[in-house]
């Protein structure tokens, strides 16, 4: 196990030096810049910019400054916000990643009971329903989900706020503060798990139904075991085990956001900073979000191959 971490580590190493090239390279290349197109500067003042941040400088150059200030915590300085962009990360991220956790977390809830009593039940019309659900969540575009849902639970019905993450000029602290925000996040949290739930429950189900075929299920039924602990007990157990490999991508995911989600609601997350820079060409913050998300999934793939190998010690390593 430590040989295999190791190596992992190595290549881990050598994988985010080639993507932090091509990162740096894509929008280093890329015509235009924040300081290019402000109009309010004068040509004098936009060639004193690019003198103190360096971007009159070969693009190799620029890289190895960016990369030797990037292992000292420092990603660079957002020209548009006028704050270091680990601060900014610090400020946004974590709204993200509130309304992440909770939607990943009832996402795979449900999907995988409900892909469990679907294959139980298999061409039932439990079943038939959940496979037409299944594919309408698939189907209908997240801003149309979101604008329908603020349109009758926050317009018609008034139950929840339309967006934001608190109430325009509240000052709300302690314990309101937090009911606050967990009454703004009811809605995108619905959102997102109902755009999640339904190609993962598909993905339980086709596993649960190749699973309950098998020998060994046969055998736990014939010595009695209850039908539940069957199911959740030895089936889901390796019916779970090709969903590993998607942990590897649920980490980035967690802290990556929802661009569309956050717009629509208004939610003040690091996907709508990253939004908003792109049209501002504020190429500092998006390296440095870029980055950040390939070092999250370089490290959620080595997670995922352990968690495989613990899950199921016959896969070597």
């Amino acid at each position: 196990m430590s040989t295999y971490i190791t190596k992992r580590i190595v290549y881990m190493i050598l994988i985010l030096f080639a993507a932090s090239f091509l990162i740096f390279c894509l929008y280093a290349l890329t015509p235009g810049d924040f300081i290019s197109g402000n109009i309010k500067l004068t040509p004098e003042r936009k060639e004193e910019l690019r003198e103190i941040y360096g971007l009159n400088k070969p693009v190799i150059e620029r890289y190895f400054t960016w990369m030797g200030n990037a292992f000292h915590g420092d990603f660079g300085y957002s020209l548009s916000q006028q704050k270091p962009v680990l601060t900014l990360f610090n400020q946004y991220i974590w709204n993200s990643f509130l309304l992440a956790i909770v939607s990943t977390f009832l996402t795979w809830l449900l999907a995988v009971v409900i892909g469990v009593v679907a294959a139980y039940k298999q061409y039932s019309w439990f079943d038939t329903l959940v496979m037409i659900c299944v594919f309408a969540a698939m189907s209908i575009p997240s801003f149309f989900i979101g604008l329908f849902l603020i349109k009758m639970l926050a317009v018609d019905w008034k139950w929840l706020p339309p967006g934001g993450m608190m109430t325009t000029g509240s000052n709300a602290t302690g314990i309101a503060y937090y009911k606050e925000v967990i009454h703004h996040m009811i809605l995108p949290v619905i959102v997102m798990t109902l755009l999640g739930v339904g190609s993962l429950t598909r993905y339980f189900r086709s596993n649960m139904i190749d699973v309950i075929k098998q020998d060994y299920i046969r055998t736990a039924r014939a010595k009695g075991m209850k039908e539940r602990k069957v199911l959740f007990t030895h089936a889901l157990r390796n019916a779970l085990l090709p969903a590993i490999t998607l942990v590897g991508f649920e980490l980035p995911a967690l802290f990556g956001g929802s661009l569309i989600i956050e717009k629509i609601f208004n939610w003040p997350g690091i996907g709508q900073l990253y939004m908003q820079s792109f049209s501002l060409r504020d190429y500092p913050l998006l390296m440095g979000f870029t980055l950040f998300i390939a070092i999250l999934t370089v490290i959620g793939t080595l997670i995922s191959d352990i968690l495989y190998h613990v899950a199921d010690p016959r896969v070597r390593l």
